[in-house]
Parts: structure tokens; sequence; C-alpha cells
């Protein structure tokens, strides 16, 4: 997510244009938590550096490349950033895009890293 002042929002109201897609998101979800990534195609905006500290900002674009299920049940979009690399996760908001998230979530059974003739063999 782009934390830009009111003046470069779109539409002055937390609003903040996507990095990949360019759609105009709304900064609070459906279920007014407060969102950081697109709910269409997911991707984010690196704006904090965990890694040295929180004090820079990187400003890179977050692709989603995971989800994670956390012992509560509750889904975590995991995001690394194409500039520097550091991984973050955030929570699934309730109106994201559920065909691009069960994707994600079906990615390492649809394309495992050991070919799957080995399980015949078995």
């Amino acid at each position: 997510m782009s934390t830009h002042s009111t003046s470069n929002n779109t539409l002055g109201i937390g609003t903040f244009a996507c990095a990949w897609c360019g759609l105009t998101v709304s900064a609070t979800a459906a279920d007014g938590r407060p969102r950081n990534h697109c709910p269409s195609c997911l991707h984010s905006r690196h704006v904090t550096d965990l890694v040295e500290g929180g004090a820079g900002e990187c400003h890179g674009r977050m692709s989603p490349i995971a989800i994670a299920v956390l012992r509560t049940g509750d889904w975590m979009v995991i995001h690394r950033c194409v500039r520097c690399d550091e991984l973050t996760s955030n929570p699934v908001c309730a109106d994201d895009n559920q065909l691009v998230l069960m994707r994600m979530a079906v990615r390492p059974l649809a394309q495992p890293p050991f070919p799957l003739e080995a399980f015949g063999a078995l």
C-alpha cells in the first residue's frame, strides 16, 4: 500500500492505487479493518522496512507468493518485495479475490517440487 497524502489520493478519502493493476482501492476493507493490498490482484506496496529496523521505506511492489494458514484458521497472504526480497504477511480480507486466493493455496499441490511419478512406485 502506498501512503500518499490526500492531495495524491484519487478520491481523497483513504484510497490508494494498486501498484500492479491500477485499481483504486479503499484503505478500509469491507469488514472495517485496515487494508494494505489490492482486493483484486492481492499486490501491495512495500512501505515498512522490517529488516532495517522499520525506519526506511523501500516502496517496491509486493507480489503475493503464497497463503499461510494460522492455528486459528485465519488465512494470511505472504508477499515478497520485488526490490529488496523482504517477506511480509497480511491478513486476508473478506472481499479479496477468492479465485486468486485459491490459486495460490493449491499451487504447491498442482506444482510439487518433485515428480508425481515417484508415488506410482510406492
